[in-house]
């Protein structure tokens, strides 16, 4: 079957590009809107616009899961979508610093509960096998390029307008995707492997807490985090203030890091092919830990140049995919099919905790104490991570799969043998839990 020939994907599929760029220039955008308003305190400001977003998305997120299969899902994003929108349109007129609090506030409860809703509604859509493998590619390869392409976009953008414009751009994109959703045909949910609402949004985070890999996925989770948000937070004060840099700079900077991603997510399927999972993604808690230690050494000795602040926000940017990008393979082969939702709203809710803890740190703490204490507190914090992703996550993972088996029968299959279709399920689902742009 031809993917493509789909309507109904094509429409989903359409309104999930134009979402995802919308928000990508978003992202510049509000950093760019702190950065008028505060200044030198931008950091802070955009920490705690940021740290309202993680607490969302931590709380709303496994309860939109739970409930998913109970509303009309088609509506529902509708409606999501039209909120953000709005939102999104009121920004660019925002004069005080608590009015960004709201708004952003108001902002991610409506994309904490459109995400899961939104990945539930893609298998019901792609029902063929092979074309539900090439859909879930398809998706991740948009979610790869946004990161690039994004803040180039930004970029050329701010060569000849003012990033308000930016706002306007991403609130046309919602409206777009809702009209998009509103043509396509979305079928009921299935019924949840869980009849409470509360066992629902429990059940993944209670897998994650009984199986070791996934403890390991939890203390990978801080590493991304932290070595994140130096590159998320820090990058518009330090190239507007240390670098000397215009609005145009800042998102040639964020482009950097997603350039590091990307390349390291087209080198990757490969790789995973030959080398396990945990290998892989130790190698990337290590890159993040020197990524962070790089820039502390750098900043601290006043050799952050334009090249090497690049540099190492393309590190970065490759370590952070060398982590996220197996992540899905390692969730979709620890449970049953029908809890893979649970245990993915799970690890969505677990990867924003940690950047709840990151994000405050390198804007509050970086705005009063300055980049090289906050960097050294982040390079602490992923190399504690690093530490306990490999100590928490067994190197024999046979043996983790069926210990765990024997503990919780039916639930965790084989994990020796990912098929295709698991493996760009994975891969998808990764890039959708640990995305960190504003929607």
């Amino acid at each position: 079957m031809r993917l493509f020939a789909i309507r109904d994907y094509r429409y989903l599929f359409s309104a999930q590009i134009i979402a995802l760029f919308g928000t990508g220039l978003a992202t510049v955008a509000l950093g760019l809107l702190a950065y008028e308003l505060a200044g030198p305190r931008a950091a802070a400001v955009l920490a705690t616009a940021l740290t309202i977003k993680m607490v969302l998305y931590v709380v709303i997120a496994p309860l939109a899961a739970a409930y998913v299969d109970r509303l009309p899902r088609r509506a529902f994003l509708i409606t999501l979508d039209v909120v953000r929108a709005a939102v999104v349109l009121a920004l660019p007129f925002v004069t005080e610093v608590w009015q960004i609090y709201v708004l952003i506030g108001l902002l991610q409860s409506a994309s904490a509960a459109f995400t899961p809703t939104f990945q539930a509604v893609i298998p019901d859509i792609v029902t063929d096998k092979a074309a539900y493998t090439r859909a879930l590619s398809a998706s991740q390869v948009a979610y790869t390029m946004e990161s690039l392409i994004s803040p180039v976009l930004a970029a050329v953008a701010l060569s000849f307008m003012t990033f308000n414009w930016l706002f306007l751009g991403t609130s046309a994109g919602f409206v777009t995707s809702a009209l998009l959703v509103m043509a396509t045909h979305i079928p009921n949910a299935r019924p949840s492997a869980h009849a409470k609402a509360w066992d629902r949004a429990a059940a993944g985070i209670k897998t994650f807490a009984r199986t070791p890999r996934l403890r390991g996925i939890m203390a990978l989770n801080l590493v991304v985090a932290a070595a994140g948000s130096i590159v998320i937070v820090n990058t518009v004060n330090y190239v507007r203030d240390e670098l000397g840099g215009s609005q145009s700079d800042v998102a040639w900077m964020f482009a950097a890091s997603g350039a590091g991603t990307l390349l390291s997510a087209l080198a990757l399927p490969r790789v995973l092919d030959r080398i396990p999972e945990r290998a892989v993604m130790m190698t990337g808690a290590a890159v993040l830990v020197a990524g962070t230690l790089a820039a502390l050494t750098l900043n601290a000795a006043g050799l952050l140049t334009w090249a090497a602040t690049a540099i190492t926000w393309a590190v970065i940017g490759s370590g952070m995919a060398m982590i996220v990008t197996p992540t899905g393979r390692v969730l979709r082969a620890s449970v049953e099919s029908n809890r893979i939702p649970e245990v993915f709203a799970a690890q969505f809710s677990l990867s924003h905790l940690a950047w709840l803890v990151t994000y405050p740190i390198a804007g509050w703490l970086g705005t009063n104490s300055g980049l090289t204490l906050t960097w050294s507190v982040l390079a602490i914090l992923a190399l504690a991570g690093a530490a306990g992703a490999f100590f928490l996550w067994p190197r024999d993972d046979r043996h983790d799969a069926v210990t765990t088996a024997a503990a919780h029968p039916r639930q965790v299959p084989e994990v020796n043998t990912l098929t295709e279709t698991e493996v760009d399920e994975g891969i998808l689902a990764a890039g959708q839990c640990a995305c960190v742009r504003i929607s």
